[in-house]
This record gives structure tokens, sequence and C-alpha cells, in this order.
């Protein structure tokens, strides 16, 4: 069993103009082979399937949405690929008959749809899971610290310095670690401004941000690490910026009017 070196992208979008992001998913193509030649993915791993549970080739090709000769020519291509009989049928051609997979051909499905299931389940539970990043807003009088992206997603635009979190770092550190590299503003947390965790927040994948309240404790303003500037800008005229930021920055505001942060 293999994966391909350039797995495919899926891409589910959805429209900016109506307030959302696109969201990207990684898929996998899988395939089973056996000494070294290629015998089935899951594309004939269906066909298999199909022939399983309708116990005809004529039905089995019906439902995948191919021709019976074509079905019958997949699998003569798996059984000279596996070196053996993979499907059984009885007479009655096109208009009947029954179809089985054979001992041999069983072997091959389960092989295959039990190596598949592994792999899956490997990657929905240890790497198909939520990143962590680290956003700090930093005000002084009415203006707030933004930087310019430099990166994809939203290459160019304005958002809170942030970043992900290394292993082993805390959130808290991380805010401020990723506000310095971005900005060369030294700070020290003040507070947790919130937790923002929607799965289409950003287009790179389901991300969960800790946003923190930061004040200043010295440094010289610059662009720095995956931003290409960095500015003071007054909070009563902000460009549209990346994310959620905008969002987030109105929450702070609204607490900060209810007088949580001075």
């Amino acid at each position: 069993m293999n994966e391909t070196k350039n797995p495919p992208k899926v891409f589910r979008s959805k429209s900016i103009t109506k307030g959302h992001t696109e969201m990207y998913e990684l898929k996998l193509r899988i395939w089973l082979e056996r000494d070294g030649r290629f015998i089935i993915s899951e594309g004939r791993a269906e066909l298999l399937r199909k022939v399983k549970e309708t116990g005809s080739l004529s039905e089995a090709a019906k439902q995948m949405g191919m021709s019976y000769r074509h079905a019958w020519g997949v699998l003569h291509k798996i059984s000279q690929d596996a070196g053996g009989e993979i499907v059984r049928s009885t007479r009655g051609g096109k208009a009947g008959g029954i179809s089985v997979l054979t001992p041999f051909g069983e072997e091959i499905l389960r092989e295959y749809d039990n190596k598949a299931a592994s792999l899956r389940n490997l990657i929905d539970k240890q790497w198909k899971k939520p990143a962590v990043t680290a956003d700090g807003i930093v005000v002084r009088g009415n203006d707030i610290l933004l930087v310019k992206r430099g990166n994809e997603p939203f290459k160019g635009m304005h958002a809170l310095p942030g970043g992900f979190m290394n292993y082993g770092e805390t959130f808290e550190h991380c805010a401020v670690r990723e506000v310095e590299e971005e900005t060369g503003v030294k700070t020290e947390v003040v507070g947790l401004a919130g937790v923002y965790s929607d799965p289409s927040r950003d287009p790179r994948g389901h991300v969960v941000s800790a946003v923190f309240h930061l004040k200043q404790t010295g440094g010289a303003l610059r662009g720095g690490d995956d931003a290409t500037a960095a500015y003071w800008m007054p909070l009563d005229d902000l460009p549209k910026l990346a994310f959620d930021h905008g969002r987030i920055i109105e929450d702070f505001l609204g607490q900060r009017k209810s007088r949580k942060w001075k």
C-alpha cells in the first residue's frame, strides 16, 4: 500500500462575497500492490464491493455507471495484475448469471479495505487535528498594533500580529514571542481577550486562536518574520482585516467599553 507523492487536494469552497472563505482539505489516494505490482485502488475496490454485494456483474457495472464490457475488462485486468482469478461467474451474460468473488478476490479486497481503513483512521486521529495559534492585541492610546501579511492566505492585508504555537510553548509565551518577531515590539500579557475556534475562520484548515491583550514594555517598531510591515493604526479608521480579526477587535473594544480592559 502506498500513497501518491503528490496527493490530490479537494477544495470545499465558500464565497468570500458572502462573508466566507474557502476551506481546503488534503486527500490521499491509496492503492494496494502485490510483489511490486499495482493491484487495486479505490475505484477497482468499489467494483469488487459491488460485485460482492449484488452477486451480479451487470448490476455492479450499472451502479458504478460503467458498461458491462468495461467492468469485465477491469476485473480481467485485476486478475492479471494479481496473478489469480478474482471473480467467478456463471453463464447468463449481460442479461443474468451470478458473479461472486473467489477466495483470492475476497483476500485482495480485505487487504485493501483493512489497510486503507487503518491509514484513514491514523490520519483522522493523529494528523487531522486543529492547529493552535496565539494573537496579540496591543493598544497605545487610540491606536492598535497591526501587521501587513507577507504570506498567503490574505497576503498584503492587515492583521493582528500572531502565529502558530511551538511544541512545549504556552499560549501566553507564543503571543508575546510572535508579536516581537513580527513587529519588534516587546510586550507582556495583560489578560486573555478571547478564544476563536470557528472551523472556517482560516482557509488553511481548522485553526484555533487564543487572543491576548498585551501591554508594550519596549522594543522598536519594525516589520519582520511573516510580516512585511508593522503599523500603529487608529482604531476608528481600520482597513479591512484578514481572517476574523475585524470581529476580534470589535469584541475587544466591546469588552473595553464595559471596562474589562482599561
